[in-house]
């Protein structure tokens, strides 16, 4: 299952030629991540009570068509899981007419906030905390 969120770009985020901020496809797809674990089960403040937090290892951006203000986006989100301590994360910002502005992907780990590691087996820690674990795989 692919989870998503509806984004509008907004005015202060545009640059100087009048388009979205590279960067605010990066805050999207964050948005997008921290939605879909809430709709999972997985606020902020639960992780934390457990003592872990998701990170982002690597992050690439391929922009494929630009957006402007008022545009109205969908941010899709889906972790892929392997048999290691990471993750990938697979991401599409998606314009209104169905082209894809940008493809976000990236690995990322739980976080063990005492130990400062990565948890072994991210699906299953996040799924035993999950009131909806079938959001986080995809």
């Amino acid at each position: 299952m692919t989870f998503s969120v509806d984004v509008t770009v907004r005015g202060y985020e545009l640059d100087t030629q009048g388009h979205l901020n590279q960067a605010v496809y990066l805050q999207y797809a964050e948005h997008a991540r921290w939605e879909l674990l809430r709709a999972a089960g997985l606020p902020q403040d639960k992780l934390l009570a457990d003592g872990i937090g998701p990170v982002q290892l690597e992050v690439t951006v391929k922009y494929r068509r630009e957006l402007r203000g008022g545009e109205r986006v969908r941010v899709t989100c889906r972790f892929a899981y392997g048999t290691g301590k990471t993750f990938t994360m697979e991401q599409r910002i998606i314009k209104e007419d169905g082209t894809v502005a940008a493809e976000v992907t990236g690995v990322a780990g739980v976080l063990d906030l005492t130990e400062r590691r990565l948890v072994p087996n991210p699906q299953g820690r996040l799924a035993a905390l999950a009131g909806n674990p079938d959001l986080l795989t995809g």
